[in-house]
C-alpha cells in the first residue's frame, strides 16, 4: 500500500512531480493524504476531484499539520526526534482530537469530494484517544498509526511494516536507512507493507532507495482491501 502524505496547496507542485514519477514505478491506486485546513481554493479542490476520478483514494490527514507549542515533555521529545512541529494530535486532549477528526471528515463532503474511510494523523501520532472512542464518536473506519492500521468497526489493529524516505537533512539518512532495513525484514515475514512518501522525497537524499523499493515491492491493493474480504496482496518480499 503506497501513500503520499501532506497534500496541501503549497505542496501540490511537488505532488504533481511525484505522481509523474510514480506512474512509472508504483502500483495503483495511490492513497493521497489531504490536509484540509490549509486554505484550499476552488481550483485546488477541483484538482483533488480530478485525482479521485483518476482512481486515487483521498484520505484525511490532520487539519493544519502544524502546532504552535508543545503540550508536554513527551510531545517536545517526539518533535525533537521525529515529528518536528507537525504532530497536531499530541497537542490536544481526546475531546479536541475528536473535534479535529470530525471537522477533517466533513471538509471532503463540503467540497464535493468522496467521504474518506481512512484517517492518518500527522506523523502517525494518534494521541491520547482510544479505539473505542474513535469508533463511537468519529466517522472514519480506518486509522493509520506508526505501527499499523486500526479498524474502528472491528476494534482491531493490524500491525504492518512501514518504509519512509523523508531525509531532508543528512543526519536523517542513516536513521531512516536503519529503520527501513528493520521494516523490510518485518515485511518479509508478515507479507504486509506500507510505503509512506512525502511530496519532496523523490528529490531528496533517499530518492534511489525509494525507487528501488517501489520497483521491488509491487504492492497491489489499498488500505480497505484488508477489511472488505480481500487480503492485501504483495509481490515478492
Amino acid at each position: 500500500m503506497v501513500s503520499i502524505h501532506d497534500l496541501m496547496p503549497s505542496t501540490m507542485p511537488a505532488v504533481r512531480r511525484l505522481l509523474r514519477l510514480l506512474e512509472r514505478t508504483a502500483s495503483q491506486p495511490l492513497t493521497l493524504l489531504v490536509v484540509p485546513g490549509r486554505g484550499w481554493s476552488q481550483a485546488a479542490t477541483r484538482e483533488l476531484k480530478v485525482l479521485e476520478q483518476a482512481g486515487h483514494i483521498l484520505a484525511g490527514h490532520g487539519w493544519l499539520h502544524h502546532i504552535e507549542r508543545f503540550r508536554n515533555p513527551y510531545h517536545w521529545l517526539h518533535g525533537l526526534l521525529l515529528s518536528r512541529r507537525v504532530a497536531e494530535h499530541l497537542a490536544l486532549d481526546a475531546n479536541a482530537i475528536i473535534e479535529l477528526i470530525n471537522r477533517c471528515h466533513a471538509w471532503f463532503g463540503d467540497n464535493g469530494l468522496n467521504a474518506p474511510y481512512l484517517y492518518v494523523p500527522p506523523a502517525w501520532a494518534l494521541g491520547p484517544i482510544s479505539i473505542e472512542r474513535l469508533a463511537e464518536t468519529c466517522p472514519f473506519r480506518l486509522y493509520e498509526t506508526f505501527t499499523g492500521i486500526l479498524d474502528a468497526d472491528g476494534r482491531r489493529m493490524t500491525r504492518m511494516a512501514l518504509l519512509g524516505y523523508e531525509a531532508d537533512a543528512l543526519p536523517r539518512v542513516p536513521v531512516l536507512r536503519g529503520f527501513n532495513a528493520i521494516n523490510r525484514r518485518w515485511a518479509k515475514s508478515s507479507g504486509l507493507l506500507r510505503i509512506g512518501i512525502h511530496p519532496h522525497d523523490g528529490e531528496l537524499h533517499l530518492r534511489r532507495d525509494l525507487l528501488s523499493d517501489l520497483e521491488h515491492y509491487r504492492i497491489i491493493g489499498d488500505y480497505a482491501s484488508l477489511y472488505v474480504g480481500e487480503k492485501a496482496q504483495t509481490g515478492t518480499i
